[in-house]
């Protein structure tokens, strides 16, 4: 059909559109605060494009919801006040009829939502996690840079070297002080070597002092040493068995139903029931007077969309702490978020009015009244 195919064109150009300034907006955030964590120690500086992408790989679902709430809002209200939706209605078809077309437009960006969501999400949340660990468990003597103080990654130690040899596995006039167990260490070297033994890393000393005293008190024990080795992390780069939630895959959260693996997991197919139930309530809320400015009801778009996204994230923590289960609340908000945009479609599309409801029903009442006198 003609108007089938125009409408589609439509929606086509509005939702690259829109995907593109809003990929845009967000892939700018997301660098601004990954550059913000790479300062901070989080991220190594050669890993912030990786994990920007995978940040904003993560947003996607999100992103292209937006987008197509957008693209059919921004339309459709078009339609309106240029009447060409009078041209249709007045072909005797109704606002209903336009969920056919838009489905048909809508159904591979539905598929993409519910195979980022389910599959691509944990994927890309796990390749950030271990990237973050790779970098903040690394070897204590990698995050050295000749000359400047660097603490270790326990926050327990604080490094100086003053020259490293070639490859970082060697340094000269070496400067290390702890606190740990109650007790505060010194200990300085002319020289300094890694050492691996098994998984375990070792900085190997050569020809230095070492002061300890405990914390609180003036007693300070000083001795040389012409050999001294110092435990530095052991497996740096092995996993834990604490996965996040965030990372596990769909299937895992199936199948170990625990309570934030349900959060999870009402958070992940939230996101397609959400996509889902936009197209309808984007069809809805199209419907405007044309004589108003679009940016009305395109705002007023927007908060439900933010309302609704608010009420996933806060259902989220409800599941995780015990107050509803997840499937009571996937069928409250999902399923009466669905309700309320098919009211609204059909209120639409058969032109209802609440005042004209209220007069008739007025008027029907007094005609009772008259005909019972």
């Amino acid at each position: 059909m003609l108007f089938h195919s125009s409408i589609r064109k439509e929606l086509a150009r509005s939702f690259g559109a829109t995907l593109i300034v809003l990929a845009t907006v967000v892939m700018t955030m997301t660098l601004i605060r990954t550059l913000g964590q790479a300062s901070r120690g989080s991220f190594n500086p050669s890993d912030v494009m990786l994990v920007m992408g995978y940040t904003v790989l993560a947003y996607m679902p999100t992103i292209l919801t937006l987008s197509l709430f957008i693209a059919i809002i921004s339309s459709l209200s078009r339609m309106y006040r240029d009447s060409e939706m009078v041209i249709w209605f007045s072909s005797g078809r109704g606002l209903a009829s336009l969920l056919r077309p838009l489905f048909r437009f809508a159904w591979p960006i539905l598929g993409v939502i519910m195979a980022l969501a389910l599959l691509v999400l944990p994927w890309s949340n796990q390749k950030i996690k271990t990237m973050r660990d790779q970098y903040e468990t690394r070897g204590d003597i990698e995050r050295i840079e000749p000359g400047q103080f660097q603490e270790s990654a326990g926050g327990n130690r604080v490094f100086f070297v003053e020259k490293e040899a070639a490859g970082q596995t060697s340094g000269s006039n070496v400067f290390i002080a702890t606190t740990e167990n109650g007790k505060e260490t010194v200990t300085s070297a002319r020289s300094g070597r890694i050492h691996f033994d098994g998984q375990d890393q070792f900085l190997l000393l050569s020809n230095g002092q070492r002061l300890e005293s405990v914390i609180g008190q003036s007693d300070i024990k000083i001795s040389e040493f012409e050999k001294y080795g110092i435990k530095i992390s052991s497996n740096p780069l092995g996993g834990t068995n604490d996965v996040p939630v965030g990372t596990r895959t769909t299937l895992t959260l199936l199948q170990a139903r625990t309570l934030p693996n349900l959060a999870e997991l009402s958070w992940r197919l939230g996101l397609v029931f959400a996509a889902i139930n936009f197209v309808i309530i984007g069809i809805a809320g199209s419907s405007v007077n044309p004589r108003a400015g679009r940016s009305v009801n395109l705002i007023f778009s927007l908060f439900i969309f933010i309302l609704y996204y608010n009420l996933l994230t806060v259902g989220q923590s409800w599941i995780a702490s015990g107050k509803f289960t997840w499937l009571g609340f996937l069928l409250a908000l999902h399923g009466g978020a669905l309700v309320f945009g098919l009211l609204w479609l059909v209120k639409a599309h058969h032109n209802w009015h609440w005042r004209r409801l209220l007069g008739r029903r007025t008027a029907s009442a007094s005609r009772l009244r008259n005909s019972a006198s």
